[in-house]
């Protein structure tokens, strides 16, 4: 049954997200289980040190599990997809049995049933009659800040250029690494996520962010983004911290964030308007309050599969908005919330998007405990099921 959330905006159906990370070659066959759902989305570490036999175990799971897209990321412990890392330190880890980087690679790039993100965006469409049939955009990313000798780090200097690189129209973002302050606390009650990527994440405003990385930070809360305030950039209105219902028995560990549920997101996906040709007059005015919007481009594909509809890369929409280098805009402004026209606000990320309000932090961590970092042994958690709605691709 699809609904519309307002006047003018798509249809929108209930669609399931079940969100995984860091399962260190844990499977469904023993360590958890997985719940039914739409998309299963594993935001990295799926092994300890990613040799070929631990990322054979585990594409194989991921395969045999029965959603109609599955959604991956690698972590800094599948150290083999990382070519660079692994080439420079990876007799660290397996000097007695060198690893084979392309065939490890081969695993995940040559299962047709995974759609495996490296610092990218694709186009989903889920196509199956059965399902919901609605479409999102994801970017995903196995980066994270760099510690110790791991792959896929990156230095505090680098940060800022790296997340800049997502597409503002993404609908879902995943990262390995959560953003700063947000299911990031570790067991030293230190805040261990990305302040550029928090900053990226107030720019778009994605519906979900899920990540990982952090074992004791598993859980999600919802951000409220302050977009009016224009001295203090970045700046969040608060958070809503999620309690889990499955904590300690038998049921599910849900958020729903649906129009059914009690709390839907205030999120509608708007994709923009702002273009770096565009001066205060030709701006459009009266800008339209979010029922009055019009509906979303149409995001088409290319792909003819009758499962799943997939594009890699960026959007139509969006490459028109990446095309503008951040320098046009004023340094400034950027990060600063105010109303559009205003030069003082950073219109690209505010332009026809006010209606991005909230976003949903998601950190999957299956391992419960910091193993193998610590002591304490193998200790799992649950994932964590999303339901959102998303807006229809048929016509």
């Amino acid at each position: 049954m699809a609904g519309s959330g307002y006047y003018g905006a798509p249809a929108m159906r209930k669609t399931r997200f079940v969100c995984v990370s860091d399962t260190h070659n844990g499977s469904p066959h023993g360590a958890f289980k997985l719940p039914k759902g739409d998309v299963l989305i594993h935001a990295g570490d799926m092994t300890n040190q990613g040799s070929y036999t631990e990322l054979q175990k585990t594409v194989r799971w991921i395969a045999e599990a029965d959603f109609e897209v599955k959604i991956v990321i690698a972590g800094n412990h599948d150290i083999t997809l990382d070519s660079d890392f692994y080439t420079q330190y990876g007799s660290y880890f397996h000097n007695q049995n060198p690893q084979d980087i392309d065939k490890c690679k081969e695993l995940l790039a040559q299962e047709s049933s995974i759609l495996w993100l490296k610092h990218e965006a694709a186009v989903v469409k889920l196509e199956s009659p059965n399902g919901p049939r609605t479409t999102f955009k994801v970017f995903g990313s196995p980066l994270s800040p760099a510690k110790g000798m791991w792959a896929f780090g990156y230095k505090t200097e680098e940060a800022a250029n790296i997340w800049d690189r997502i597409p503002l129209d993404s609908d879902i973002v995943v990262t390995h690494t959560p953003a700063k302050y947000h299911c990031d606390e570790t067991q030293q009650r230190r805040s261990a996520g990305c302040e550029s990527l928090r900053n990226a994440l107030w720019r778009i405003r994605p519906r979900l962010a899920i990540c990982g990385h952090i074992h004791e930070g598993r859980g999600s809360e919802i951000i409220k983004w302050d977009l009016d305030i224009s001295n203090n950039k970045y700046k969040e209105l608060g958070v809503d911290r999620w309690e889990d219902p499955g904590k300690d028995n038998k049921k599910m560990s849900l958020v729903d964030l649906s129009f059914k549920g009690k709390s839907p997101l205030q999120n509608d996906g708007s994709v923009g308007d702002w273009t770096s040709e565009m001066t205060e007059s030709q701006y459009p005015v009266p800008i339209l309050a979010p029922e009055m919007k019009p509906p979303n481009p149409k995001r088409r594909s290319k792909s003819s599969s009758p499962q799943r509809t997939v594009e890699q890369g960026i959007s139509h929409v969006t490459t028109a908005l990446s095309a503008v280098p951040p320098e046009t805009l004023p340094n400034t402004s950027r990060g600063q919330g105010g109303i559009p026209p205003s030069k003082r606000c950073d219109l690209e990320a505010l332009s026809g998007r006010l209606g991005r309000k909230e976003t949903c932090v998601i950190n999957a961590a299956i391992m419960a405990s910091s193993w193998p970092h610590g002591s304490g042994g193998k200790r799992y958690q649950k994932p964590i099921v999303v339901d959102i709605d998303l807006p229809l691709w048929e016509e």
